[in-house]
């Protein structure tokens, strides 16, 4: 006789963990302050989570493939700096409308993938560890852009600021755009590592690479993908960006490097690499954006303690990993 006993089943911490953390964090919120599940507050949180949200899905790739980057914040600050010039330089020919600001679209989409592949082919062809190229690129671009600015603020025209705001502000049925690229990217990304050889290749570059090269994988072209793939989103999270304020500083991006590590982290993907989710980091980013916006919205702790919590989460989420692999 068989035993068609089945055994239970069991649910990992690391898959149910994060999710138990946001509902703590939307329950928290309700009860600190009636005005955190309103409608306007909910589209604000998440718009602002768009553009860490959308870096952050390229981030999953990169660190599933066992990489790193340390340079996106500063990628981005160069990318709107440089967008702001050429549309500003283009205003007198083209005109304030829809050309200047396809050009400017251009520009950082060109710029962003340009970045990331350069980043990727220095760690791949030149074998130097991404933490140092990442951290020195860092550096470049955050040098480049105050720079750019002489030591100031960039700034979009007047005129084009206005014409351009409905890409932030805009939106469909009160979605706004950000908000609407945002989940169109996230879906795209957990086709392409869930449903194609791709995302296969990254979990197993990451895990083994030279067991994944033995299998014929070809180990540099598909890092050097995930850094120029996660390069071409820097560039689209800046063109969602910059109609917001309008201008690009030293200032702009700053930690948006802990931010995309810290979602893709807490969200499950695995530091060393090897295995990674798309939708676990969209968890990771609502979870960092919650933490922000109970901050401000309450007086609980300083919003400015918000970087040494996210700082502390990232050093969590790895002590949980490791004690997970140390159970298993």
């Amino acid at each position: 006789m068989t035993d068609t006993t089945k055994a239970p089943i069991r649910l990992s911490m690391s898959v149910i963990g994060p999710v138990l953390g946001l509902l703590a964090l939307i329950v928290a919120g309700a009860l600190l302050n009636p005005n955190f599940l309103g409608w306007d507050n909910i589209v604000n949180v998440l718009a602002r989570s768009a553009f860490i949200g959308i870096i952050a899905v390229g981030m999953t790739f990169v660190i599933t493939a066992g990489g790193l980057d340390l340079s996106v914040g500063s990628m981005a600050a160069f990318i709107a700096g440089l967008m702001i010039l050429v549309m500003n330089s283009a205003l007198p020919a083209l005109g304030v409308g829809i050309p200047v600001v396809l050009l400017g679209m251009a520009v950082a989409l060109a710029g962003g993938l340009l970045a990331g592949l350069l980043n990727g082919l220095i760690i791949t062809r030149l074998g130097i560890e991404a933490f140092i190229v990442t951290l020195g690129s860092m550096g470049i671009y955050r040098s480049l852009v105050t720079w750019l600015a002489d030591g100031g603020t960039l700034s979009l025209d007047f005129s084009l600021r206005s014409f351009y705001q409905p890409v932030y502000y805009s939106g469909i049925l009160g979605i706004s755009w950000p908000i609407l690229v945002f989940a169109l990217v996230v879906v795209l990304g957990e086709i392409v590592m869930r449903a194609t050889a791709f995302g296969r290749h990254c979990a197993a570059i990451g895990s083994n690479d030279q067991v994944a090269k033995y299998s014929s994988v070809r180990v540099a072209r598909v890092r050097l993908m995930t850094y120029a793939g996660l390069g071409l989103l820097v560039g689209v999270a800046t063109i969602m960006y910059v109609p917001r304020l309008g201008s690009a500083s030293a200032a702009t991006g700053v930690l948006w490097e802990l931010e995309a590590i810290a979602a893709v982290i807490i969200g499950g993907t695995v530091l060393k690499g090897g295995f990674g989710r798309v939708w676990g980091t969209v968890i990771g980013v609502l979870i960092l954006s919650l933490i922000s916006n109970i901050l401000n919205l309450t007086d609980f702790v300083s919003p400015y303690l918000n970087g040494a919590i996210q700082g502390a989460i990232i050093i969590l989420a790895v002590v949980l990993q490791r004690e997970s692999k140390a159970g298993t």
